[in-house]
């Protein structure tokens, strides 16, 4: 038994160390990943991650915390100054979870809640039962959507009030905002007001644009009337995979009572600390960081519409965010063009686009691919880079020229970016296998 488990021991340390080799060499384009700093990457190395603190800092019901409570509480701290919030918990263990906090402290089973429809960026756990979405399926609310504008890629909010006046019955507990595609600003104010006809709460889901909002470059939901906002900590909040929900005064007791132990007891002490650092950075860097990302963003854009292909929202700018949203139908489907990219050492996603809602488009191969530039920017890339990876994409999707043959030019093109930028230290190389021994 100990040579066959030694022999999956080595099988598992050689696939991590395969992974971390192709993200060295690859040009990582998913939206809703990004590579944490050195700093971070200690802190989910750390002790931390051995070690339990059920409840909130300075009210644990385990021995042993103290260091831990002041580690978390730095991270409150932060969190409150960067999102300017009266209160915040670092608990939630992912950004479905401190969603679920939010809809268990707003709703009731049964109660109505809006939010958008997939094709039209909304996220799975806002989703209904039928789409078994969390909303739904975990917390049995009847989700409804918004109306959409297909124009400017957002929510239609008179078109939203008019149908549920038309419905008459339908009274909204919670008003949901964000989105897992989300290129512009959300109308918070307006949904705010409509919130207000029925007495019901603002969800601003902030799980992609936390670190754009951190820098002051999207939107500050919280000012603009949300009452909670939640996240997940890992997009372009650039830490490790965790939650965080901020919210008004108002809702800051019943948010941390439902938290423990409703919704769990070990919080992953580690990637607590990773969220804290991350906090930290955002002060110090994100000013300058998120610039680049929107900046980059756009950038990539363009190029990618000089290179032959479809960008949605040329009219707009294409974007205000780290993402961009391309329609590929016209040469292969998403999911085709995912893999052929992937192939070349380009790492991104398809996806479900507005107009997919319409065609009844199976999910599993849909017309368009989402871009996110949050990652490369990380890496110290530029619009001038932006030129180069459209260039890529292009060349794969558009040209149909042999992948492996890109890939090679994709690997020595990434030798030139292997630090991360936009933190406290660098001297770990970006994806850098560390073994402990």
């Amino acid at each position: 038994m100990k040579e066959e488990g030694l022999l999956y021991f080595n099988r598992i340390m050689e696939a991590l160390k395969k992974h971390h080799e192709f993200f060295q060499t690859a040009i990582p384009l998913i939206a809703s990943e990004n590579v944490p700093s050195p700093a971070v990457r200690a802190a989910l190395a750390s002790d931390f991650g051995n070690r339990y603190a059920e409840g909130y800092p300075g009210e644990r019901l385990y021995a042993g915390c103290r260091w831990i409570d002041e580690v978390e509480l730095l991270g409150v701290e932060l969190a409150k100054k960067i999102f300017r919030a009266p209160f915040a918990d670092l608990r939630p263990i992912s950004g479905v979870v401190a969603n679920l906090a939010a809809y268990t402290v707003l709703a009731e089973p049964g109660d109505v809640m809006v939010a958008l429809a997939i094709p039209h960026g909304g996220h799975i756990s806002h989703g209904k039962k039928s789409w078994n979405g969390t909303a739904g399926r975990v917390r049995g609310l009847d989700v409804v959507r918004y109306e959409f504008d297909y124009e400017r890629f957002n929510i239609d909010v008179d078109g939203t009030r008019r149908r549920l006046e038309k419905d008459g019955g339908v009274k909204p507990k919670i008003f949901m905002l964000g989105a897992s595609v989300f290129l512009f600003p959300h109308p918070v104010r307006e949904v705010a007001q409509l919130a207000a006809e029925y007495g019901a709460s603002v969800v601003y889901d902030a799980a992609h644009v936390a670190g754009l909002i951190a820098g002051g470059v999207f939107q500050a939901p919280l000012d603009e009337g949300a009452d909670v906002m939640t996240m997940s900590t890992h997009k372009t909040l650039a830490g490790p995979q965790h939650g965080m929900v901020v919210s008004t005064e108002k809702y800051a007791e019943q948010l941390k009572a439902v938290m423990f132990p409703p919704l769990h007891s070990n919080h992953h002490l580690h990637a607590v600390a990773g969220v804290a650092i991350a906090l930290a950075e955002a002060m110090a860097f994100y000013h300058e960081y998120t610039r680049a990302i929107v900046k980059n963003a756009k950038a990539l854009a363009a190029a990618l519409h000089e290179e032959g292909l479809s960008p949605l929202y040329e009219k707009y700018g294409y974007t205000e965010s780290h993402q961009v949203l391309v329609d590929v139908s016209r040469f292969m489907g998403g999911r085709d063009a995912e893999l052929r990219l992937e192939e070349a050492g380009i790492v991104l996603n398809r996806n479900l686009i507005p107009k997919d809602y319409e065609l009844k488009t199976d999910y599993r191969n849909p017309s368009g691919i989402r871009i996110g530039v949050q990652e490369v920017t990380r890496l110290g890339m530029g619009p001038s880079e932006m030129k180069e990876i459209a260039r890529f994409i292009s060349r794969v999707v558009v040209r149909g020229e042999d992948s492996k043959k890109i890939r090679r030019e994709v690997a020595e093109f990434r030798k030139n970016y292997t630090k991360v930028h936009y933190a406290f230290s660098n001297v770990t190389e970006a994806y850098h296998f560390i073994e402990i021994k």
